[in-house]
């Protein structure tokens, strides 16, 4: 027999074995009130459990991280091998309708929570990147967008990585990244770089970036999670700190309409 990698906001049919396990170790730490408030029916890997795993990595000194993998189980009482599934790595589903705002703020929320991005905070602060990123309009934009010619002013001035410039919902720049994500979506990117800034392969690339901290090293999780929500910080994930406090308020704003 073996269990799955578990990771928050995750649904998968073991769930309730670790819950039942957590619970058991809770109360022997002493943290009756957390193991009371998680539910064990559900098949869903939420925010209750995730803090009471957190719980249970910090006292046993393990990586406190609220994912369950081989030491987290152990601490669980389960030894048995551990199997990490394969993330999905297609691109939205063909019916999004990205034609309005509405549609495209649809699909990122549909494609956040598909891509493992549940929270209602951090939902939040990926619709404020493309808010901000998109200059409102919430549809994929070239570096430079408000030129009358983007092309010829980059091709002059960025020759380092000119034509892979900034495209989509953030800016995908040179052209490893391109190849990456030309990779991931079955799409050449390489040879036709403005297919970036088709929605779907835009929608992919954003998700996916904040997932994973492809283009950074920051993951969006790193920054906002069941624990904390530091929206400043979560800039990191795209651009430094720059426009950091404009985005956080943005990112404000969109958790309460949530």
């Amino acid at each position: 027999m073996s269990v799955p990698f578990l990771r928050p906001g995750q649904t998968d049919a073991a769930v309730p074995r670790m819950k039942k396990a957590l619970i058991r170790e809770l109360k022997a730490l002493g943290n009756g009130a957390i193991a009371q408030e998680i539910n064990v029916e559900s098949t869903r890997y939420g925010p209750t459990a995730e803090r009471g795993i957190r719980t249970l990595q910090k006292a046993k000194r393990l990586k406190v991280d609220g994912n369950v993998g081989k030491d987290t189980w152990g601490a669980l009482g389960v030894h048995e091998p551990v199997v990490e599934k394969t993330p999905k790595r297609g691109m939205a589903s063909a019916t999004a309708d990205f034609s309005t705002k509405d549609g495209t703020i649809a699909a990122i929320k549909s494609e956040c929570a598909s891509k493992g991005l549940r929270l209602k905070a951090q939902i939040a602060y990926v619709l404020a990147t493309v808010d901000h990123e998109t200059a409102h309009t919430f549809k994929p934009v070239k570096e430079a967008y408000w030129l009358n010619d983007p092309d010829a002013y980059l091709k002059k001035h960025h020759p380092d990585y000119y034509p892979y410039y900034g495209r989509g919902y953030v800016q995908l720049t040179w052209e490893s990244n391109y190849r990456k994500y030309g990779q991931l979506v079955k799409r050449d990117l390489v040879g036709n770089p403005d297919l970036a800034l088709d929605p779907r392969v835009a929608l992919f690339v954003l998700v996916h970036g904040f997932k994973t901290g492809a283009f950074t090293g920051h993951k969006l999780a790193d920054h906002v999670n069941a624990d904390n929500t530091d929206f400043l910080n979560a800039r990191r994930c795209i651009n430094g700190v720059d426009k950091q406090n404009e985005i956080a308020g943005i990112a404000r704003k969109y958790l309460a309409q949530l």
